[in-house]
């Protein structure tokens, strides 16, 4: 049977947050910005055309994005033990960029931790533990080579003004995985792992991104991609616990991360 007929009927969540001037991100990277550069009837063609466009600004890791090998070191050493200096000039990384990801199109997780506790979202600072992902995993099999995304509900306060949620999570914290739950989640070998806050980390309140030990086990320890900020409130409601995943970032040469539209198809 062709793919496409496999999925015809299919549903389709995007799971990328809109890109958009003074969304949440974190601190430590550049913040997006889009302005027009040229304007309808700044110039018009014979016969009455007229085009707009527009000149983006952003980082890397800003938005829903996807966090290259080459972003985290530790003592300065790269995934396999490669010293960064030795591979990073002003021009990126000569290896283990964004570019060096393999578009990823195959079966994916979701491990809803906050189902699991019977609420909407988890409470500002919550440390994900294995305990959680082993109660929100049960009666699924996680491969090696699977994506495997960690629901938090966090996605639903996106929108929400800073006096009321702090996104990301400088004053209250922000729900996330701990050492211990990176632990479980490397131990299984999946191809990626992704969830809804700015940081794939549990970050305590006060604490802000002062470290940031989940990257390190997954980035530079264990291999493995992460994809932040994503947008999972509709697939959570979806009730969908294993779908196919289309994940491809944009390919920057030597970049250590790059904007992402991941797609569930269900």
């Amino acid at each position: 049977m062709p793919p496409w007929k496999a999925l015809e009927g299919a549903r389709v969540l995007d799971l990328a947050q809109p890109m958009r001037k003074g969304m949440p991100q974190s601190p430590n990277h550049p913040p997006f910005r889009m302005t027009l550069e040229r304007r309808h009837g700044d110039v018009v063609r014979p016969g009455g055309g007229s085009a707009a466009n527009e000149i983006i600004v952003t980082g890397g890791h800003v938005g829903t994005h996807v966090d290259a090998l080459a972003h985290v070191s530790q003592d300065g050493l790269l995934h396999g033990g490669r010293p960064a200096a030795g591979i990073m000039s002003q021009d990126g990384f000569a290896e283990l960029g964004i570019d060096a990801f393999e578009p990823y199109v195959g079966r994916c997780v979701l491990l809803d931790v906050a189902a699991a506790h019977g609420v909407p979202a988890l409470p500002p600072g919550y440390e994900v533990t294995a305990d959680d992902l082993e109660r929100a995993a049960a009666g699924l099999e996680i491969r090696e080579g699977d994506a495997v995304l960690v629901g938090t509900g966090w996605s639903r306060h996106w929108s929400a003004a800073p006096e009321e949620v702090d996104f990301a999570g400088a004053r209250g914290g922000a729900p996330g995985p701990g050492v211990g739950a990176a632990s479980w989640l490397a131990a299984r070998r999946p191809r990626l792992v992704g969830g809804e806050t700015i940081a794939f980390e549990h970050v305590p309140p006060g604490r802000g991104h002062a470290t940031l030990p989940v990257h390190r086990i997954m980035l530079v320890e264990s291999g493995i991609n992460i994809v932040e900020t994503m947008r999972l409130d509709e697939l959570l409601d979806s009730g969908a616990r294993e779908f196919l995943l289309v994940l491809n970032p944009l390919p920057i040469v030597g970049a250590t991360g790059a904007p992402v539209r991941p797609l569930a198809v269900l």
